[in-house]
């Protein structure tokens, strides 16, 4: 099993969790305080089998437009895979 967290604006987050949840992954999403506090941050939390992780990171890569010219200084998009060795539901 893996996990991705993608941390991203919730503009974005809105765009995204429809198109993962369409294709059947299961996405728990919270909201998030990212640098000095600022607000309307994201955190979508995403647990899938191995086979299934390369295509969940390009759905999240497709549906995140374009940065701004003006905008590269700044990744608006962070992205973890981590590996889960068990998990339960209670």
């Amino acid at each position: 099993m893996k996990m991705i967290f993608a941390i991203m604006p919730s503009s974005l987050s809105d765009q995204v969790t429809p198109v993962l949840l369409d294709k059947s992954y299961r996405v728990t999403k919270f909201a998030s305080t990212s640098g000095l506090l600022s607000g309307g941050i994201t955190t979508l939390m995403i647990i899938t089998t191995r086979d299934k992780i390369a295509r969940a990171l390009e759905l999240i890569r497709e549906n995140i437009p374009p940065a701004e010219p003006t905008d590269t200084a700044h990744a608006r998009v962070t992205i973890y895979v981590l590996a889960v060795k068990g998990f339960e539901k209670v």
